[in-house]
């Protein structure tokens, strides 16, 4: 989900990190677009106004600014973000006694690290989507997209683009080489990884920023091929625009989580970090997180959603290998980051 910088885009660059006036007693730190208050109606209802809300850009930029001493209560952040994190000592576990939804949240997504109500649970997963392959339907036949290797073919030089993003652009690189669990990837996997991406870096138009961007490219015709995530193919396909979204190509595609932290030390009311998460994770916040283009770890909330709908927002069900962005290895993705910036400059 930077989630990826996900909805970080002009917006969040605009924004920077102004609050958005609320109730003062909660901060919380997040990508610009879920201070929408459908995403969190129940706070509302409970404290008269939302939450006091400040955006940051993308996870490392929150992450250097919290580490200086920002103070805030709760923050967003991505699966595969955690582990440093936690390590760092910017976070107190949560209470998971006090989050009502608890029982309902989709164990696939919690993952044995962070769902153990026995062990510090210092992650709540709120929101997920797929990444895979957008394309221009009119441009690109389908079984062009049958392969990741597409991302490869000389055949679209300068027509094709990726995420400018570590985690995204390294679930694409594993899947494309053949691991679908990110969690124990051994060094091996990891170097042949980073050969793919190596090989790749010279077809590519470019490194997308933020959707906004993304969707330019492909309106455009800059771009024809993309590894996207799935808000980008309703919102192109309600404009008209010919999107196509192969979630199914030999190799898989991925899924990114996303979902809270409580942040050691927060000035804010302790109980309105629970009240909030309480109501981001209740069912009346399904429908308008689906509309935005997310999934709810709600489980019990979404299986009253059919998968034509699921479907029509790119997370239906699918019949092949799925890379789930859940924790990794701080070194893992230290590593990881070093070579993806290496790659981008041409080394």
């Amino acid at each position: 989900m930077t989630m990826r910088t996900f909805l970080a885009g002009s917006a969040a660059m605009l924004i920077g990190t102004a609050a958005w006036a609320a109730d003062p007693d909660l901060l919380v730190f997040d990508y610009s677009g879920f201070e929408d208050p459908a995403f969190h109606t129940k706070y509302a209802e409970q404290h008269g106004e939302p939450p006091s809300f400040t955006f940051f850009g993308d996870e490392e930029e929150a992450f250097q600014k919290l580490r200086s001493g920002f103070k805030a209560d709760v923050s967003h952040v991505c699966a595969g973000s955690v582990t440093k994190w936690v390590e760092s000592g910017i976070l107190e576990p949560w209470d998971v006694n006090r989050i009502t939804a608890w029982g309902d949240l989709n164990a696939d997504l919690t993952g044995t690290d962070v769902g153990d109500t026995g062990a510090a649970v210092y992650f709540i997963p709120s929101d997920f989507g797929s990444t895979a392959i957008a394309y221009n339907t009119d441009e690109v036949p389908t079984e062009d997209v049958a392969s990741l290797n597409v991302f490869k073919d000389p055949k679209y030089e300068g027509r094709v683009t990726l995420p400018d993003n570590v985690d995204d652009a390294y679930a694409l690189a594993y899947l494309a080489t053949g691991t679908t669990n990110w969690t124990n990837a051994t060094d091996e996997q990891f170097q042949a990884a980073s050969a793919w991406l190596r090989e790749v870096h010279p077809n590519l138009r470019t490194y997308w920023v933020d959707p906004a961007e993304l969707a330019q490219l492909l309106a455009t015709g800059e771009v024809l091929i993309a590894w996207a995530w799935n808000e980008t193919v309703p919102t192109m396909a309600d404009e008209g625009f010919p999107i196509g979204f192969q979630r199914e190509p030999a190799e898989g595609s991925s899924l990114w989580l996303c979902g809270y932290v409580n942040l050691k030390d927060g000035e804010g009311s302790e109980d309105k970090a629970y009240d909030f998460m309480n109501a981001l994770l209740d069912p009346s916040s399904t429908q308008a997180l689906l509309d935005a283009g997310y999934g709810h770890s709600n489980a019990t909330a979404m299986a009253g959603i059919g998968d034509e709908a699921l479907t029509a927002v790119g997370l239906g069900p699918i019949d092949a290998p799925v890379l789930a962005q859940l924790p990794m290895p701080g070194e893992l993705r230290e590593k990881q980051s070093a070579e993806l910036e290496k790659i981008k400059a041409g080394f």
